[in-house]
C-alpha cells in the first residue's frame, strides 16, 4: 500500500501488510520463528552494529509485530511503536525506560489497578514518586509539577469510571514545563481518539481488549515520538518483554475488522445506558455520550463515539451488587473487557481490589460500582439479561 496516500482508518488498517514472500500469500502468515539468519559474517556484523534495518531476534523484531505496529502507528499518527506481552508490560517499560531514580510523576489518581499498584507499592523502591490528581480538577496539575517531574500520565476514558480527562489542556501544560506526556488509550482505542492530536507524546494500549476483541491474546503496545521509542526498545530488547509473534499475527489481523466492531460496541453501549439511566435501582449511570455524564461535551470533542464501557452503581452496595452478579445469566462474569461477549464487572473486588477502600472512594469505586463491557450480542438480548438481574435486587 501507498503509506503517503489519504487513505482511511479502514483502508490502511486491512491493507498495511509485511512484504510478500516468493509466494505470493494474499494474507500476511505467521513468521513462528525465534531468529533470523544472515547471509555471512559481514551481514552479521553489519546488522548487530545497526548500520542494517533488518531482523535478527525476535525478541528485538519479527515480522508479524512489525506489521502490527505499522498498523497502530498509521492510526495514531505515531512516528514508531514497540509490541509487548501485554498492556501492562507496555506500561511498566515504558515507565523503567524513561525513568530515573529521583524522577517524579504527576498523574490521575483515575488508573486501572494495576498501574496504580506501580504507583504506590513498587516505584518508591527505586524512589520514583507520584502526585495523584483528581480528574476535573485538571487545573490543579501545574502546582503539583517540580523540577523532578518528568511524566504527566493518563488514561481517559478511565478504568474503570469512564471520567473524562482534557488532553488538550494537559498537552499544554507538558509543552509548557518540558514533560512527557503519556496517555493510556485502551477503552477509546485509535478508531475513537488519536491522543497525539491533543499534545501526547506516548500512547499506550492494551491489544488483549478492543485491538483483539474476542478475549483470545495478550499483548499490549507503546507508540509516538521516535526518540522517546527508541529508548523504549533498547529497554524491551534487553528486558524480554516482547509480543509473541503468533499474538501479533492475531492481533494484526483483528485490527482489519476494529472499525466495524467498535462502532456496533458503541451502539449497544449507548443503548445500555440509556436504559440503566431511567432504572430504579441504580444510583447513577456514567457513560461518556450520555448528555447527563459531567464531561460529555468534552467527551464529544475528543472522541468520535464513547466506547463500550458503562458503570454504574446499583442501590443497596456490597450485597446488591453480588445478587446483582450471582442472578446474571447470559453476560460473562470476568475482569476483561472489549470482548465480543458482553462482561460484568465488580471492581472493588476485581481489578481494584488491591486499592485501599479509601482510594476506591475518592474515583467513585463503591461497593456497589458495577463496570459493563458491552459486547455484540444482540442489543434487546443484553438488556434482557441485565433487567432480570437488577430485578433480582430487592
Amino acid at each position: 500500500m501507498e503509506k503517503d496516500k489519504d487513505f482511511g482508518f479502514e483502508t490502511r488498517a486491512i491493507r498495511t501488510q509485511t512484504e510478500r514472500s516468493q509466494f505470493l500469500e494474499h494474507s500476511t502468515p505467521m513468521y513462528m520463528t525465534s531468529s533470523f539468519v544472515f547471509e555471512d559474517a559481514e551481514d552479521m556484523r553489519a546488522s548487530f552494529a545497526e548500520e542494517k534495518e533488518r531482523n535478527i531476534y525476535s525478541r528485538y523484531a519479527n515480522p508479524n509485530s512489525s506489521e502490527f505496529i505499522d498498523k497502530v502507528c498509521q492510526m495514531e499518527g505515531a512516528e514508531a511503536g514497540f509490541a509487548f506481552a501485554s498492556g501492562m508490560a507496555a506500561v511498566f517499560s515504558t515507565f523503567a525506560a524513561l525513568l530515573d531514580s529521583g524522577d517524579h510523576i504527576v498523574a490521575s489518581r483515575s488508573v486501572f489497578g494495576s498501574t496504580y499498584s506501580l504507583f504506590q507499592n513498587f516505584f518508591p523502591k527505586w524512589n520514583i514518586a507520584t502526585s495523584l490528581f483528581e480528574v476535573g480538577e485538571e487545573a490543579q496539575v501545574e502546582a503539583m509539577i517540580t523540577e523532578k517531574t518528568k511524566i504527566l500520565y493518563v488514561e481517559s476514558p478511565t478504568n474503570p469510571g469512564v471520567d473524562i480527562v482534557d488532553m488538550a489542556f494537559l498537552g499544554d501544560l507538558a509543552k509548557k514545563h518540558g514533560l512527557i506526556f503519556i496517555v493510556d488509550n485502551c477503552f477509546a482505542t485509535p478508531y475513537l481518539q488519536q491522543p497525539i492530536k491533543f499534545g501526547a507524546h506516548l500512547v499506550i494500549h492494551s491489544g488483549t481488549k478492543l485491538m483483539d476483541g474476542q478475549g483470545r491474546v495478550l499483548g499490549g503496545i507503546t507508540v509516538g515520538s521516535a526518540k522517546l521509542i527508541d529508548k523504549v526498545y533498547r529497554f524491551s530488547r534487553i528486558t524480554g518483554p516482547a509480543l509473541s509473534p503468533f499474538n501479533a499475527w492475531v492481533l494484526s489481523k483483528s485490527l482489519e475488522t476494529l472499525a466495524l466492531r467498535v462502532d456496533r460496541h458503541c451502539e449497544n453501549a449507548l443503548q445500555v445506558a440509556k436504559y440503566l439511566e431511567g432504572h430504579p435501582k441504580v444510583n447513577w449511570v456514567k457513560y461518556p455520550f450520555l448528555k447527563s455524564h459531567p464531561r460529555y461535551e468534552l467527551a464529544k470533542k475528543q472522541m468520535k463515539a464513547g466506547g463500550c464501557v458503562v458503570a454504574f452503581e446499583v442501590k443497596g452496595g456490597l450485597e446488591a451488587g453480588q445478587r446483582f452478579f450471582d442472578a446474571i445469566k447470559l453476560l460473562s462474569l470476568s475482569a476483561n473487557l472489549g470482548d465480543s461477549r458482553s462482561i460484568v464487572t465488580h471492581p472493588a473486588s476485581t481489578t481494584h481490589s488491591k486499592v485501599s477502600a479509601e482510594d476506591r472512594a475518592s474515583v467513585g469505586i463503591t461497593d456497589g460500582s458495577v463496570r459493563i463491557s458491552v459486547g455484540l450480542e444482540h442489543i434487546d438480548d443484553i438488556i434482557t439479561d441485565i433487567a432480570q438481574a437488577l430485578e433480582a435486587i430487592t
